[in-house]
């Protein structure tokens, strides 16, 4: 049977499209294939070769320019020249593992806990968000005695071994834990419930229920607080505290992955989960934190962490190096100087208003919706009967490319477009997006 999967296999490249290649692209695919596992993927039917960042663009390398519409690992812009100085500076001094003193940890710590509720106040630092998570299960097993883990339908939290079993986005071709239940989406455009919350809530103790029938003792919710892989689920603002009271009220703990949803990105709050109200009890992070520089971290409450770190020992080569912390250091300073959460709140909402408007224009959009710079938009055969459409979701990205848009798809349908621009995107690049949806969805007649 094939795998199936929203992250990797769908807007992908295929050896059946080979034939359709100029020789340049058909030579560097056929190199891939030769000396890249086959694990990997390529984006479109017609890679893109990029060769040039600068901002919200990107350069191919014939010297066409695109509007990246989904990077968010460069979160304040490719190439942002405050991150390569800083980078560049600590790179001549210094660069060495955790176990020697240094004052750029501390100092950024210090200004990144500021960033959350005053219970968090611990923190600890690794390459990825894939690390990152799996500490976090490591500690909410260590601090809840138990090992069930709840995420939602289409989640993705990482790779590694522990992370991969609690991300069904991988395709059934990854195994999930025994020990992992899968929670239905927050989905107020299909879930027809009048308290989204308390439905959710409710959805969250079914599962809990099934693993004490199993004989599983529930350890906690891991959820990205935008629902990203999901499709975008960022409303109704609030929704997800009464979920958190059932995970707390089973002896659960609530671990916010904000790889995605942190750092402005939403435009409402500094992180995705502030958006609810909620306080977790530990918070994720990755690269998007160092705008592409592996570097990614662990924020708990200290009781929390201590269940695990009083007992053992962790030690990340190059978790928090000196280089990590000083491009990490460099994308707060210039969040807060160049105000980009408001920016992205600003920005984020002229830009979700224009694509509304495109609904008037074609009746294949079923619903818009998003919070700041990161915006889902679905794609559906019927309105009335909202039924999916995967494949004009991936015939729109691939015309979206033709016309330099760059953007991939999400959601268990694989029919909603996934816009997120890193947070240089600006007002004056609300007509090109929205022009060239508008356009691709006429050439494809719907």
């Amino acid at each position: 049977m094939a795998t199936r999967s929203t992250i990797m296999d769908t807007n992908s490249f295929r050896a059946e499209h080979a034939e359709g290649l100029d020789a340049a692209t058909r030579q560097l695919t056929d190199k891939r294939s030769k000396v890249l596992g086959e694990s990997y993927r390529l984006f479109y039917r017609k890679p893109v070769h990029l060769v040039r960042g600068e901002g919200q663009y990107l350069w191919d390398a014939a010297g066409n320019k695109y509007l990246d519409v989904y990077n968010n690992v460069a979160s304040i812009g490719h190439c942002h020249p405050a991150v390569i100085e800083a980078v560049n500076q600590q790179m001549k001094m210094l660069n060495t593992h955790t176990r020697y003193l240094h004052e750029r940890i501390l100092d950024y710590t210090e200004e990144l806990l500021a960033t959350t509720p005053d219970a968090i106040d611990r923190a600890m630092y690794m390459c990825t968000g894939s690390e990152a998570n799996d500490l976090a299960i490591r500690v909410a097993r260590a601090y809840s005695g138990g090992t069930g883990i709840i995420v939602s339908q289409e989640a993705y939290h990482g790779t590694s071994d522990l992370t991969s079993g609690v991300s069904p986005a991988l395709g059934s071709g990854q195994p999930l834990a025994a020990t992992t239940r899968l929670v239905s989406p927050p989905d107020a455009y299909r879930v027809n419930a009048p308290d989204l919350g308390e439905w959710f809530a409710n959805e969250i103790q079914k599962q809990i229920d099934d693993m004490k029938a199993h004989g599983i003792k529930f350890a906690g919710f891991l959820a990205d607080s935008i629902f990203s892989s999901d499709g975008v689920l960022p409303n109704p603002r609030g929704f997800l505290q009464k979920a958190v009271d059932v995970v707390h009220a089973n002896g659960g703990i609530f671990i916010a992955d904000e790889v995605q949803p942190g750092f402005g990105r939403t435009g409402d709050a500094f992180w995705g989960f502030a958006r609810h109200g909620v306080v977790p009890d530990l918070v994720t992070t990755g690269k998007p934190m160092g705008n592409g520089i592996p570097v990614s971290g662990l924020l708990a409450k200290s009781h929390v962490l201590a269940a695990f770190s009083d007992d053992i020992p962790y030690f990340n080569t190059f978790g928090g190096n000196p280089v990590a912390m000083a491009a990490a250091q460099a994308v707060l300073t210039v969040i807060k100087e160049e105000g980009l959460q408001e920016h992205s709140r600003m920005v984020g909402a002229k830009l979700l208003a224009e694509l509304l408007k495109l609904m008037d224009r074609h009746d294949s959009i079923g619903d818009v919706r998003g919070a700041g710079l990161f915006i889902g938009f679905e794609l559906v055969q019927d309105r009335d009967s909202k039924t999916p459409d995967k494949a004009l979701a991936l015939d729109l990205t691939e015309k979206l490319r033709d016309h330099h848009v760059l953007t991939s798809v999400a959601g268990p349908y694989g029919n909603v477009l996934k816009l997120r621009p890193p947070l240089a995107f600006q007002e004056a690049d609300i007509d090109w997006l929205v022009g060239a949806l508008d356009k691709s969805l006429t050439e494809l007649g719907r």
